[in-house]
């Protein structure tokens, strides 16, 4: 039995491609391995970006709602200044006249303390002059 070129170069061929067949099959099984790993890994991402976005718009809603809810009060602060500020200016108006009559009233106790100081030297030049007459009617006498 004789083999011939083609049917040699045939046979290697088959071998040749048998044992790319055999390398190549745990190659192939590995990367389906990491394929299937890879597909579950994206279908957890995916659940979990889908909670995600949920927690976000409850959080969203929640956020306008307090956005509401502080415009609501902000206008509702500021009717009250508007009823308040008449108040406020009442009172400074008082504490202005309030300090106007303590300088007219230091004012008027400084001239009746002068008043006072002339009429006690008065008083005590009278004294004065009564006391020196007196004396010079005595020495007269």
């Amino acid at each position: 039995m004789e083999i011939s070129y083609a049917a040699l170069a045939g046979l290697i061929a088959a071998v040749a491609f048998l044992l790319l067949v055999l390398f190549t099959i745990p190659m192939l099984v590995k990367t389906s391995k990491t394929l299937s790993k890879v597909s579950s890994t994206i279908e957890t991402t995916n659940k979990s970006i889908q909670e995600l976005s949920t927690d976000v718009d409850g959080l969203m809603k929640q956020s306008s709602d307090l956005l509401d809810k502080t415009n609501d009060l902000l206008a509702d602060i500021n009717n009250k200044m508007k009823t308040v500020d008449p108040v406020v200016k009442a009172a400074a108006d008082l504490g202005e006249s309030v300090s106007e009559l303590n300088a007219s009233s230091k004012k008027m106790v400084k001239r009746v303390n002068n008043i006072r100081l002339s009429r006690a030297s008065m008083v005590s030049s009278i004294l004065t002059a009564a006391l020196a007459r007196r004396k010079r009617r005595r020495g007269k006498e």
